[in-house]
């Protein structure tokens, strides 16, 4: 079992490796990183979520009501406990607080779930793969990107004017591809459209580089921010690899949800932080040591706190 989380998770370390020793022999810097991060948020990450969610059938999402509904539970009512209790117990800015919520809440379901839940549940790992990808693109990335988008974020919030600042992030927010791209898919879907074979790999073939290019320019990122460990990075990784996903389970314990089920959410939950914090604390400078060593402290110990879960959860 743990061979199968290391083989997973292996790939990912190995390119946030590869990216941290560019940027330690100075081939790669942080303004170049940010041009790739760039390239990524404009067009590969667009491009991979449209089809993504275009492909994705609705009636596998309804016939999986239980799932879809505790993995929504774990990442929008994390998201939405994370910001506000970052935003108003610990009176960071929104643009942290929303950063931190997606690093806590959002696992990086798209690139770790297909090679870790396809060989424990093979019958349901494509199910909470889909909903874990479209509930990140479309709710959780347009939720952050609000927060993110705004224009002179830290001003507004100190004139308290938050409806003010709620109505500029979405107008920023919407303008921008990573927004509107997976809206539109899902849009499409609903209406009884999907996307044609001889379009999806033209599609794809830019949006398949998403995760190395992210994760090789996270890895520059991380050369220049210089990893640390505090107290915010602690919290972030604890929360996100234990606390998120062993209180889900702990509710649906009490609640008797089948034993697949809540085993099936609770590794899905337990997935380490999604490259997409640090592609946007890079994108909007905000608070990109924090989230880039969080990234990297989650991604790492996952081999030992998803191996406890998954032992927890099969015993």
């Amino acid at each position: 079992m743990l061979d199968t989380i290391i083989t997973a998770l292996l790939p990912i370390v190995v390119t946030l490796l590869l990216g941290y020793f560019a940027g330690s022999r100075h081939e790669f810097n942080k303004d170049q990183a940010t041009v790739l991060n760039r390239m990524v948020m404009l067009y590969a990450l667009p491009l991979l979520l449209f089809s993504g969610i275009l492909s994705t059938p609705l009636t596998d999402i309804v016939k999986n009501a239980d799932v879809f509904l505790w993995v929504f539970i774990g990442m929008i009512g994390g998201f939405a406990a994370v910001f506000l209790i970052s935003f108003i117990l610990f009176k960071s800015s929104s643009r942290l607080a929303a950063l931190r919520a997606i690093a806590i809440a959002g696992p990086a379901v798209p690139f770790v779930g297909t090679p870790v839940l396809g060989v424990l549940f093979p019958a349901e790992a494509d199910i909470a793969i889909a909903v874990g990808s479209l509930l990140m693109n479309l709710i959780q990335v347009p939720l952050a990107l609000i927060f993110l988008a705004g224009s002179n974020n830290d001003s507004q919030k100190s004139n308290g004017n938050v409806f003010s600042i709620f109505i500029n992030s979405i107008k920023n927010s919407l303008i921008q591809p990573v927004v509107w791209a997976p809206i539109l898919a899902f849009i499409l879907l609903l209406i009884g459209l999907d996307m044609p074979k001889f379009l999806k790999g033209s599609f794809i073939l830019l949006g398949q580089a998403t995760g190395g290019v992210a994760l090789f320019a996270v890895g520059a990122v991380l050369y220049a921010q210089k990893i640390s460990v505090s107290v915010p990075v602690i919290i972030n990784v604890l929360s996100k690899n234990i606390v998120l996903p062993l209180v889900i389970l702990a509710m649906m314990i009490a609640l008797s949800i089948p034993h697949v089920e809540r085993s099936l959410v609770s590794v899905t939950l337990a997935i380490p932080t999604a490259s997409i914090a640090v592609i946007f604390a890079v994108e909007y400078k905000t608070g990109e040591q924090e989230m880039a060593s969080t990234l990297f402290w989650s991604t790492i110990l996952s081999v030992i706190t998803m191996g406890g879960f998954i032992w927890l959860t099969s015993s």
